[in-house]
């Protein structure tokens, strides 16, 4: 509130002549006036405008900030945090399954996740690798189990074991290569399954599975007593119920999208998947032939998108806040799932 004399106005500021800018699609601004004081020497002056000018710039400058420093995001009820930008680092945690989707550069909230899934050896996505293992043993925590795909497992132990060398340190995880198709258990809730991903080296994504069981139809009529006498004489009662939770892609080309394996991926409650490249400034061609989505083929192949919810990653580094939540309008347009993009780390045009 500014305070002058003992004239009274209200200045809405929506009638300000400097209009908000078009590039918050996140951004409705309100309707509301600010109360001041002005004396009679300064009407007319242009005063007023300036002031509200000022005002009206911090209030976008606070909406942007607040999405530059948002930390994480709850989704379907799973807390999901993490930083990916094409090119520099790529590593997503989810802290309900005391996991973390590659590695990156390490990030400290990684450290205390117990599994990591490496969906391919770029060192964008695994270069943080030693120093994770490493840390945790810095913290006297157990080892953790880090899964990757089969073919580079040999590569990934080298790769430890040269940095046990440098460092004269020992470097302790079970390291799992875990091929497409194949079942892990992480917990007695919890499964995870690799899928097929499309990537210029080779590559794979994972879809964790909560686990419930399920009374067989036959047994339904049954009351309590005749259930557990069934189930005391050796008879399995109860079907194993799977349902995808969250799919994780790492970096892809669509394709994955069309490859009826891959369904459950599209099917879960959560899909984090890649949208490197965002406006005309890059063909499709282009994403495609480095191994990366273009997010006008999101919108094309929306209709085989079933997730509740869609978390884009991986953007390349050449956009801001501001191109990332207008490309994500128009992807939230064709889609019934909610669309939601992870900006940690990006910049804004008003930061």
């Amino acid at each position: 509130m500014i305070r002058h004399s003992t004239l009274q106005m209200q200045i809405p500021l929506t009638n300000s002549p400097f209009k908000p800018p078009q590039i918050f699609p996140f951004h409705n601004p309100k309707q509301f006036s600010l109360q001041t004081h002005i004396p009679n020497s300064l009407k007319g002056s242009g005063y007023l405008s300036e002031i509200t000018k000022a005002i009206d710039y911090e209030e976008q400058y606070r909406v942007a900030k607040s999405q530059v420093n948002r930390k994480g995001l709850n989704l379907e009820g799973y807390s999901i945090e993490g930083v990916s930008i094409g090119g520099h680092e790529t590593c997503i945690i989810i802290p309900e399954f005391k996991c973390a989707f590659d590695i990156g550069r390490c990030p400290t909230r990684a450290i205390h996740q117990n599994f990591v899934f490496i969906t391919h050896a770029h060192l964008d996505h695994i270069g943080g690798l030693p120093m994770y293992v490493g840390t945790r043993g810095l913290y006297n925590l157990k080892p953790p189990t880090v899964f990757v795909p089969p073919c580079i497992k040999d590569d990934v132990q080298k790769l430890l074991d040269v940095h046990e060398t440098l460092g004269q340190v020992e470097l302790n995880c079970e390291l799992v290569a875990l091929d497409v198709g194949e079942t892990y258990e992480i917990r007695n809730d919890l499964v995870v399954r690799p899928f097929k991903t499309q990537h210029v080296i080779p590559s794979q994504g994972y879809v964790v599975y909560s686990i419930r069981k399920k009374l067989r139809k036959q047994y339904s009529h049954m009351n309590g007593k005749q259930i557990e006498k069934i189930k005391k004489s050796g008879v399995e009662i109860t079907d194993t119920i799977l349902s995808p939770e969250v799919a994780f892609t790492g970096d892809t080309t669509s394709d994955f999208m069309l490859d009826p394996l891959n369904a459950d991926a599209l099917r879960a409650k959560v899909l984090i998947t890649e949208a490197t490249f965002l406006d005309d400034s890059t063909s499709v061609e282009h994403a495609r032939q480095h191994g990366h989505t273009h997010i006008s083929e999101l919108i094309e192949n929306a209709q085989w998108i079933r997730n509740k919810t869609v978390l884009l990653t991986h953007f390349s580094s050449r956009y801001n806040i501001e191109d990332i939540h207008q490309a994500v309008a128009k992807l939230q347009s064709k889609l019934s799932a909610k669309v939601v993009p992870l900006t940690e780390g990006f910049k804004s045009l008003y930061s």
